[in-house]
């Protein structure tokens, strides 16, 4: 299961992608860049529900406003772009969901550990912020279903080094530090390629303070392979223009969650909202704007944790 944590550093990458380009250099100082759309494509306008709106809190209702909580740190969820303006796929479906709900959101930029407690302390009415829905989560919040994540491998176009996503011994592997993906590495992986008698990942794999750095570095040819969350792969790989392609399927999947007040009839509206935005299309275009597709679900639920 993928726990979002916090990422270091992340104005590099977000500054990167927010130009709409991902630097894809090798050693050499010359350089080359592909050009997306991701983050610039319109997205229709929701209409306002009524029926929604009427099971805002009073004090919600009154403020015309949804405060959202999120850590700009991780496209295309959440970031930066070039200007500072915090956009993402989370941040186009908090706009959304206020819409539907005939609010404006007001997207706060915060430490990812910081939220859980502001919605509590009701600081913020919402946290968007690739949260994966848990138990634990649900014993002081509510949880609003929206989207999935895992695991995903990505390899250089034609996959040169022959990757099977099943077997990574001997691999060079390139992980972002401080990633689950870095820790399965060194928890699961390389004991179980010692327990085959295989050679493990070199390093306990390539790891990077930046996501920008491990997709360069297996657009370079440096590291035969990477892992990272689902979405993040989805976009890089968009981002490269076909320079890399992604192998196998996403693993350890789980939802992510909107978080919201426990017990709170805002809980019920949100769910409501992201009910209609499935229904009349918006979703998908959301999800397809940042190349994120590949984690839609056909269903929101309150609290579907598994574990």
């Amino acid at each position: 299961m993928r726990i979002r944590t916090r990422r270091s550093g992340p104005a590099g990458f977000g500054a990167l992608l927010a130009a709409g380009t991902l630097v894809v250099t090798g050693c050499s100082s010359s350089s080359s860049s592909t050009s997306s759309s991701a983050g610039s494509s319109a997205i229709p306008t929701p209409s306002a529900v009524a029926s929604l709106a009427s099971l805002l809190p009073a004090d919600v209702k009154a403020s015309g406003k949804l405060v959202v909580a999120t850590d700009a740190s991780y496209a295309p969820n959440e970031f930066k772009d070039a200007n500072g303006n915090i956009v993402g796929m989370d941040v186009d479906m908090a706009k959304a969901v206020a819409q539907t709900l005939g609010l404006t959101a007001e997207v706060q930029n915060a430490d990812f550990t910081s939220i859980i407690p502001g919605i509590t302390a009701n600081k913020y009415q919402l946290g968007m912020s690739s949260f994966t829905d848990t138990k634990d989560r649900e014993a002081t919040v509510d949880m609003v279903t929206y989207f999935s994540a895992g695991t995903s491998t990505a390899v250089k176009a034609g996959n040169p080094a022959n990757v099977d996503p099943n077997d990574l011994c001997g691999k060079k592997v390139a992980v972002q530090t401080g990633t689950t993906q870095a820790d399965e590495i060194t928890n699961v992986i390389n004991p179980a390629c010692q327990k085959a008698g295989k050679p493990t990942v070199p390093n306990g794999g390539d790891k990077f303070d930046l996501q920008t750095d491990v997709t360069q570095a297996l657009v370079a040819g440096r590291d035969d392979v990477m892992l990272a969350d689902s979405p993040v792969v989805d976009y890089a790989v968009q981002q490269t223009g076909g320079q890399l392609e992604k192998i196998g399927s996403t693993t350890d999947t789980a939802p992510y969650g909107i978080v919201v007040a426990k017990n709170s009839p805002l809980t019920k509206a949100v769910q409501g909202a992201v009910t209609s935005l499935m229904a009349d299309g918006v979703y998908k275009s959301i999800l397809t704007k940042w190349g994120v597709q590949a984690g839609s679900v056909n269903q929101s639920v309150i609290n579907g944790a598994s574990s």
